[in-house]
């Protein structure tokens, strides 16, 4: 992967690689749970243009639904989402927001 990883300055638990403009941002999070099953990928995406929520309804465009609105909840600020076969993913805010 290319790229310098860096903490992010609003969610200090998160490690946000650093990439060219037209590559995707992967955010990693650690989490205090052990693994109870065959490790799996969770995307948490940051929208490059626009904002969270106009990024929400692009994807939902595209077929995916909401799983649960963290916009207003403690801790949150996210949208779970999952695909049309049910993947689960996140839409975090934008940059720029």
């Amino acid at each position: 992967m290319a790229g310098v990883l860096r903490r992010h300055a609003r969610h200090p638990f998160w490690i946000v690689s650093e990439t060219p403009e037209t590559s995707p941002r992967l955010v990693f999070v650690q989490v205090p749970e052990p693994r109870t099953a065959k490790n799996r990928i969770h995307l948490d995406l940051m929208p490059s243009q626009g904002t969270q929520a106009e990024e929400v309804i692009r994807l939902q465009s595209l077929g995916a639904t909401v799983v649960h609105d963290r916009r207003g909840a403690e801790p949150g600020g996210w949208v779970v989402m999952a695909d049309p076969e049910g993947n689960a993913f996140c839409v975090e805010h934008s940059l720029a927001e």
